[in-house]
């Protein structure tokens, strides 16, 4: 008798080999294509991304070469990791049962928008803000807080879908705090690139320079 691999599986359920995922707090199964589904499943991945730049600011503090002006940014970007969590939590909440959540555990909370509205005003004391596009790639650190900046605004977009149909999510503060957030990633990786004296503006050599537009896609709103 061939025994079931699920038996001697601490995390293969098989509940979801047919295509769909619980909730949090119960209620109906919903598919893995789902709005709400691809929205935290974005969130993971943005999640996946800060844990690049987290362990490349670690790599550099062990090696001793990890420049002072970036010492924060490591547990700034655990912070934010863990608190992604806290959003994802949110949104995968089961609609019915959303009075159940709590503030900054399964819910994002004032608290924590404020909080990340002070970390953004003070980051960006720091940098010199280009007036051009940029081309991420010029430090491993920037490209990864780039590449979470572009994975937070997809998670935004699908958080504003899930919004559209969920009249729940009228209140709620998870959108507002993902915009502050993939501001804040562009920041961060600003900082990264200038603590290493790192030009990467997308003006061309031998021509003019342009202003980068105000409402640049790089940075949202």
């Amino acid at each position: 008798m061939t025994e079931d691999p699920l038996r001697t599986s601490a995390v293969a359920t098989g509940r979801g080999d047919d295509g769909t995922t619980g909730l949090l707090f119960g209620g109906d199964r919903i598919p893995k294509d789902d709005l709400r589904t691809e929205a935290y499943g974005t969130l993971d991945e943005a999640v996946a991304a800060l844990g690049l730049a987290r362990a490349e600011l670690d790599v550099r503090r062990r090696l001793d070469v990890l420049p002072p002006a970036l010492a924060d940014i490591e547990p700034l970007v655990l912070r934010i990791q863990r608190e992604l969590f806290v959003v994802g939590a949110e949104l995968a909440t089961n609609p019915a049962a959303r009075d159940r959540g709590r503030d900054g555990a399964t819910r994002v909370s004032a608290s924590m928008l404020a909080e990340l509205d002070t970390t953004l005003r003070e980051m960006e004391a720091q940098v010199v803000l280009p007036q051009e596009f940029v081309v991420p790639g010029e430090t491993r650190l920037s490209a990864a807080l780039e590449l979470s900046r572009t994975v937070l605004r997809r998670a935004e977009r699908r958080a504003v879908a899930v919004a559209r149909d969920d009249e729940g999510l009228a209140d709620s503060l998870l959108i507002p705090y993902l915009n502050r957030l993939a501001d804040l990633a562009w920041i961060l990786a600003r900082a990264a690139e200038q603590a290493e004296s790192a030009d990467t503006t997308a003006a061309i050599p031998g021509r003019p320079r342009r202003l980068r537009p105000e409402a640049a896609p790089q940075e949202g709103t």
